[in-house]
């Protein structure tokens, strides 16, 4: 599932997919039991894409906070986000130990294990899904780039070939104007 398509809504648990759009919002699907519904444009509504976790020096996306996490647990879950706020503390330290500790809740990091809970559980993230896209997707922007030089060199292999006669003839059309100007001054006479 493509991670750039799956949000989070305030006001409601759980992770959503997005699914279409209307005049006045968007319709999501529910990862957990796939139930759909519109949302409307005063709710707000964050793409786990644009969602970053702050650290010391930088911003981390939480897309790879997510991967270490995939990487730590081999794909599996992680810890049980209802096990209390120090063991959360202490398992997202193991993941990202340079978070910043004074912008970083406790009730983020529970809100990062849930949501990665709940992707692994219902196999919506796999973060070597998104290595073999971004692979095809460069071999087709290859294959683009490789097509739209052979065309160009196609077109301007034609346009030396072209005749340049035409240029000639309209010159000579030119000259016949003339006589239509002396007709044309002797109308009024």
């Amino acid at each position: 599932m493509a991670f750039e398509q799956i949000l989070s809504i305030s006001g409601k648990s759980g992770l959503f997919r997005l699914v279409g759009q209307m005049k006045n919002g968007i319709i999501v699907e529910a990862i957990a039991d796939g139930k759909r519904f519109p949302v409307h444009g005063a709710s707000k509504v964050s793409a786990l894409e644009e969602i970053s976790i702050y650290t010391e020096t930088e911003e981390v996306p939480l897309k790879d906070v997510f991967t270490r996490m995939y990487e730590k647990e081999d794909g599996k879950q992680a810890i049980d986000p209802k096990e209390g706020n120090d063991k959360v503390k202490a398992y997202f330290e193991s993941i990202l130990p340079e978070y910043d500790k004074d912008r970083v809740y406790p009730s983020d990091m529970v809100k990062v294990v849930r949501w990665y809970n709940e992707l692994i559980e219902h196999k919506a993230f796999d973060p070597n899904e998104d290595k073999e896209e971004e692979s095809k997707e460069e071999g087709a922007e290859e294959k683009k780039k490789t097509s739209a030089k052979e065309a160009k060199k196609e077109s301007t292999a034609k346009k030396k070939v072209a005749p340049k006669t035409a240029g000639k003839a309209s010159s000579k059309s030119k000259g016949g104007g003339a006589s239509a100007k002396t007709t044309g001054s002797q109308r009024g006479k």
